[in-house]
């Protein structure tokens, strides 16, 4: 079907262009003379065929152009195509204004110059602002035109602030699944597409353990979207002016007045310079986890020499590191310890204990 009409559009501009140069070209061949051959049908007729001609030739890169072009644009998320539209032609409007009073003015050279650099200039210009800021200008119009009703605009911001924006480390860290699971993350889950892409980056690379990471990451987004009972959407714009995926995250976050989720400390001390809500995994681990107070009883089994001299390392099913005084004789072994201190760490919480064997010495 495209390439009959291909066929069709190449037929249309060759008797055109036949209506139009033939005739001159019979002048120079001094043959205008000749009523048979000097009509307009026969020029149609002539330069339709030669058009139709060249099309067994060019057919086929005309296709491959369109069929490029058809795939670019499916490819695109419609408010990119809608906003740079809109930018496009408000800049060659803004081109046709400032054209109108050159024209006026009686130099060849503003008359026929001027105008074309105008309209390729400001069209580019009014492309890129418009593609651009797409999300900004999209925030903007739904705000300017939405007439909200006492009371739904609490309501609309409660509904934006229920958006839960995952950056990648979450997603391959795993325990945002589980944690959906179980109902304590609700609202409506934001996976970015550029989030998409670099997660299919790791699980690309040629390193194993990073390939690992990003195939599990595609695997927990996959159980989130197919097992889980919470709704969960794909953002399909982009910020490209902005290279760093954190910062995309913190923008995105801020337009749509969401709350992201990560477990990076160091993105989680962006937003909060930022002023953007964010839910950190590993603060939502250390705030679950039991709490032990000094005196306490523990039975833990010492795995591991510790930094200091004569002290072991154990843990607790929860990770938590307890630090054994005098424990390093122990290493291997089951022991009942007591709890001496508790210290609360950004790392998490790491508690400090001796051997109970050794009190009952004292």
């Amino acid at each position: 079907m495209l390439k009959r009409i291909v066929q069709a559009c190449f037929l249309i501009t060759g008797g055109t262009l036949g209506i139009l140069l033939i005739p001159d070209l019979l002048s120079i061949l001094k043959l205008s003379d000749n009523p048979i051959i000097n009509n307009s049908y026969v020029s149609a007729i002539l330069g339709a065929i030669i058009f139709y001609l060249i099309t067994f030739w060019a057919v086929d890169y005309v296709n491959g152009f369109i069929g490029w072009a058809e795939d670019s644009l499916i490819k695109v998320p419609v408010t990119d195509i809608l906003f740079g539209s809109v930018g496009l032609i408000s800049g060659l409007l803004v081109a046709f204004l400032i054209g109108l009073p050159l024209n006026a003015i009686k130099v060849p050279l503003l008359n026929t110059l001027a105008p074309i650099l105008l309209t390729l200039v400001f069209g580019y210009l009014g492309f890129q602002v418009g593609f651009k800021k797409r999300d900004e200008l999209l925030n903007l119009f739904t705000n300017r035109m939405s007439k909200k009703k006492p009371g739904e605009e609490e309501s609309e911001k409660a509904a934006s602030r229920s958006l839960k924006i995952l950056d990648t480390s979450v997603i391959i860290d795993g325990r945002v699944a589980d944690i959906c699971q179980t109902g304590f993350l609700e609202g409506t889950i934001v996976i970015p597409q550029f989030v998409l892409g670099e997660l299919q980056h790791i699980a690309d690379s040629s390193d194993v353990l990073k390939r690992n990471r990003g195939r599990r990451g595609l695997d927990i987004l996959n159980r989130i979207q197919k097992e889980l009972a919470i709704k969960v959407e794909i953002y399909e714009g982009d910020f490209d002016e902005i290279q760093e995926v954190d910062s995309k995250l913190v923008k995105l976050a801020k337009l749509t007045n969401g709350i992201l989720v990560t477990n990076d400390f160091n993105l989680n001390k962006v937003c909060e310079l930022q002023k953007v809500t964010v839910l950190n995994i590993n603060d939502l681990a250390n705030a679950v986890k039991p709490v032990v107070l000094p005196g306490e009883e523990l039975n833990v089994q010492v795995i591991k020499d510790g930094k200091e001299y004569h002290q072991g390392v154990a843990y607790l099913d929860d990770g938590t590191m307890i630090v054994v005084e005098e424990g390093r004789e122990y290493i291997g072994k089951r022991i009942d310890v007591l709890v001496t201190s508790v210290l609360q760490t950004s790392a998490g919480r790491m508690i400090f204990a001796k051997p109970k064997l050794l009190e009952k010495a004292l």
